[in-house]
């Protein structure tokens, strides 16, 4: 070859392996697949939150449960004593003894016995302040029962509505049990609107258990307080939320009469633990998207072809000479 055409041929630029392997990073992650992958385990977070707080709020309320009969055994005065003092109680209500929302004891036209007049939160005391337990299987619930319904008491459980029966049974007696329903943190009363004619459910009250089989479910207006009344003779616990869910402008009355005696099956499950939550399949569902995420940002800045590898370079280093 001449030497002025030997001259003119210039070797195009060569690639070794270990440039090659150099070059050939991951691609540079932009803002959009970060903001991508936020967004979707946000919005998978916001999906199970009602879930998820639902779950903690009955975890720690079944926790509660779990040490109210330790509570009892070694309540003061003794469990024996706090029921018959609550039956007391019930007794000066029943003969026409009144206590109306707010007071501290029973107040009437006539007169009360001694043993009556104890003020409401004196009855049935626990350290943590839970009167009773609560159980509806149809609807898979398990709750405690607290003195009064003002807002942080319904926050933590249901509420006995003070003015009616202490739930220690008795002839004449009707206990109120309420509870809020529709929260986003708490699953509570949500699903009585599901309780049927004929359902069970069983109240604990210090180491005693009453069952009462459901007689009657009627949605009311708030003001009609009748249907709360007690009935002659009868042993009744009226459950009670708000409906429709949302609107809130009536009343669900769930109302059970005592079934005696107590079924066997009911006196067995007595203080065992409480059977919710249960799992929290919200756990692994939010593993799940994260690990999505992560997946979703590894293939973004999945490493270039070997091809578009050395093409680039070969580009890169033609600019530079």
């Amino acid at each position: 070859m001449h030497p002025a055409e030997a001259a003119e041929v210039r070797p195009g630029p060569s690639v070794t392996r270990r440039e090659l392997r150099a070059r050939r990073g991951r691609r540079p992650l932009g803002a959009a697949p970060w903001i991508t992958a936020a967004c979707w385990v946000l919005g998978v977070a916001i999906l199970l939150y009602p879930t998820a707080a639902a779950w903690i709020s009955q975890y720690n309320q079944s926790t509660l449960i779990g040490f109210y009969d330790r509570q009892v055994e070694h309540a003061s005065p003794d469990g024996r004593t706090q029921i018959k003092n609550a039956r007391a109680y019930n007794e000066a209500l029943s003969s026409g003894v009144l206590l109306p929302a707010g007071a501290n004891a029973p107040v009437g036209a006539g007169e009360s016995r001694d043993s009556a007049a104890r003020p409401y939160r004196s009855q049935l005391v626990t350290p943590s302040g839970m009167m009773a337990r609560l159980r509806v299987p149809a609807i898979d619930l398990d709750l405690p029962i607290f003195h009064g319904t003002d807002d942080d008491t319904l926050l933590r459980g249901l509420g006995h509505l003070e003015g009616t029966s202490l739930p220690v049974g008795g002839a004449s007696t009707r206990s109120v049990i309420t509870g809020h329903r529709g929260l986003a943190s708490a699953e509570m009363f949500t699903n009585l609107d599901r309780v049927r004619t004929g359902d069970t459910f069983t109240i604990e009250t210090f180491g005693e258990v009453l069952t009462y089989r459901v007689k009657d479910v009627t949605v009311v207006a708030p003001e009609d307080t009748e249907t709360l009344h007690q009935v002659a003779g009868e042993d009744l616990v009226t459950l009670i939320t708000c409906t429709p869910l949302g609107v809130n402008s009536h009343r669900i009355l769930v109302t059970g009469e005592r079934i005696t005696p107590t079924p066997p099956a009911d006196v067995e499950a007595a203080g065992k633990p409480s059977a919710v939550p249960h799992f929290p399949w919200w756990i692994p569902a939010m593993i799940g998207a994260i690990l999505l995420a992560v997946a979703y940002l590894r293939w973004a800045g999945r490493p270039i072809s070997k091809s578009r590898a050395e093409t680039r370079h070969i580009r890169s280093r033609e600019r530079s000479e």
